[in-house]
């Protein structure tokens, strides 16, 4: 059944399991409108479902706020964000040769090297931004938009586009989604990756005209046979003659209008006739209520639950539909909107919604206050479960919700937290040795790896699915030549100067709590972490006498 992936049995059964583990997000009254004064219980699920496992801290200073100027406060902090750490040091470099240019194999093989360490260091920077940001809603934003305007570096290959349309979706992540759809058309990476780069009137490829619709406006929902309402093949068909001659400059990836290859003629678009180019193509889809009802049915997924049920929610889904199409499609507004709902605050929708690879794993890593010397564990985590970011599995992006969890997944979510407190525990200290994760999940400080695996927090693998999951950057199924550019010849991950340190202070996150590392918590501290860490009461009792991090991890195991 966990493996099924979706239907009303897995709905049922799954967050049973998963609650304990800091998956789902949080819970309170049924039917609830957005409450006037926060309780500390409200202000957790605001910022659960906003950011990432919000700290105790984070919590006290939103408890007392009233709703909707806390959720005004949230908005607004997220849009005036900006990153905290700067560029890669790539970025800022000459783009490389063109591999066409490159004159022998080894030159080819090389320079794709080059592009993955590059893109995996675009993936630790934005965990690092993910990790200290103070606006955890705008990096929530701009996971959601990469998901929504899917893009593989897979087959771009060059990293810098990737980093350019990295910083297009966090600039605009809570700004207009008009100006956001119209940018990522002409978006370099977005061009190569749905093959629009070499679109020609004499031969229109049709794929970003056929992705804008079903995937980033319409839906796949109201597509139609021809005279049926909706949208047709027809419609695509003509769609992608206005998007001919929108190219890519090689030389720098940059984007390059090539009139010579553009189709001037009149086409027909959902009814409308014109000499359209690839704008007017967007807003004639725009025009269309249903492209509202699209971006704030994903919203909805994101942060309120799986899909808006009976009446009453329907009625809410519909007015946020309406005033983000009204505002002209203003993000913010409908973000707003979804956060007031008596949806979001009802005890239904509490611990509805399965947390991503990502959130779990830099929500538990914030929480808790974990370091790292190196943080290529975590995104490689992130990806053994599912989420490799700048590599969502198609043009879709991540299904989320019960696709994240399956059998394999499901433990490896589980392991993932018990080692991380694990490590500390067996050391009795705040801050552990390098650590490794064994292949059926032992931990130790300093555990040697053998050769064809890999150092992350939370895994060791052989060779073959390294190179499936991460060789495979540069196209295709990837090479065990391509896996080896982060390896060293004895097999072992290379992280900076050596393995990455986990550090932990369990006194002074335990004493946020009330708690001490070396006592029994109280019955009051024992109700706080339980309501820190579950979003519904523990199913276990902890065997009496358990202190400190033996005591939260205990917590993470709960059934």
């Amino acid at each position: 059944m966990v493996g099924s992936g979706s239907g009303s049995g897995l709905r049922g059964w799954v967050p049973r399991v998963v609650l304990c583990l800091g998956l789902l997000a949080g819970l309170t009254s049924i039917g609830k409108a957005a409450p006037a004064t926060l309780s500390a219980a409200e202000a957790r699920h605001l910022l659960a479902r906003t950011g990432f496992s919000p700290t105790q801290p984070e919590v006290e200073a939103l408890t007392g706020q009233g709703a909707p100027s806390a959720v005004a406060e949230l908005v607004e902090r997220a849009q005036a964000s900006r990153p905290a750490h700067p560029a890669p040091a790539f970025v800022a470099e000459p783009p490389p040769i063109p591999l066409n240019l490159l004159k022998t194999r080894e030159e080819q093989v090389a320079a794709n090297q080059q592009q993955f360490r590059e893109g995996l260091a675009i993936k630790t920077w934005w965990v690092r931004e993910m990790l200290e940001t103070r606006t955890p809603l705008a990096e929530r934003m701009t996971l959601f938009w990469h998901s929504h305007f899917a893009t593989s570096q897979q087959k771009v290959i060059r990293s810098q586009p990737m980093w350019v349309q990295h910083q297009l979706l966090r600039t605009h992540a809570l700004g207009n989604f008009r100006t956001l759809l119209h940018a990522v058309a002409r978006d370099p990476a977005m061009l190569v990756y749905l093959d629009g780069a070499n679109s020609r009137k004499e031969a229109p490829n049709e794929n970003f005209a056929r992705e804008v619709m079903e995937l980033f406006t319409l839906g796949e929902a109201t597509r139609s046979a021809e005279g049926l309402g909706g949208y047709t093949e027809q419609d695509i068909q003509q769609a992608a003659r206005a998007f001919t001659g929108w190219s890519v400059d090689r030389r720098d990836f940059s984007f390059q209008a090539r009139p010579a290859f553009h189709d001037a003629g009149s086409k027909t678009v959902l009814g409308r006739s014109g000499a359209f180019d690839g704008d007017a193509v967007l807003d004639v889809l725009l025009e269309q209520p249903a492209a509202a009802r699209l971006v704030v049915g994903k919203l909805w997924k994101e942060f309120v639950s799986p899909a808006p049920q009976g009446a009453a929610e329907q009625r809410e889904f519909d007015a946020a539909a309406k005033r983000f199409r009204d505002s002209g499609y203003d993000t913010a507004v409908a973000l707003r909107a979804l956060l007031l709902t008596d949806a979001f605050w009802s005890t239904g929708n509490r611990g509805s919604l399965i947390k991503s690879p990502v959130e779990l794993v830099v929500g538990t890593v914030r929480q808790f206050g974990f370091g790292a010397t190196e943080l290529v564990p975590f995104v490689l985590k992130s990806s053994q479960l599912g989420q490799n970011l700048l590599a969502p599995p198609n043009v879709k992006g991540w299904p989320g919700y019960t696709e994240w969890i399956n059998a394999t997944t499901l433990l490896e979510r589980r392991r993932f937290t018990e080692q991380l407190f694990r490590a500390v525990e067996l050391k009795g200290e705040s801050s552990a040795p390098p650590i490794a994760f064994g292949p059926s999940g032992q931990v130790g400080p300093g555990m040697n790896m053998g050769a064809g695996s890999e150092m992350a927090a939370g895994g060791m693998r052989p060779m073959q699915q390294m190179r499936e999951e991460f060789g495979a950057e540069t196209g295709g199924r990837g090479s065990n030549r391509q896996a080896l550019a982060l390896l060293g010849r004895d097999g072992i991950l290379r992280v900076g100067q050596g393995m990455a340190k986990i550090t932990f202070d369990p006194d002074a996150r335990l004493a946020g709590y009330g708690g001490h590392a070396d006592r029994v918590p109280t019955d009051e501290v024992r109700q706080r972490l339980e309501q820190a860490l579950l979003p519904v009461p523990a199913t276990q009792a902890i065997p009496a006498g358990t202190v400190g991090v033996a005591y939260l991890r205990a917590l993470t195991l709960d059934p």
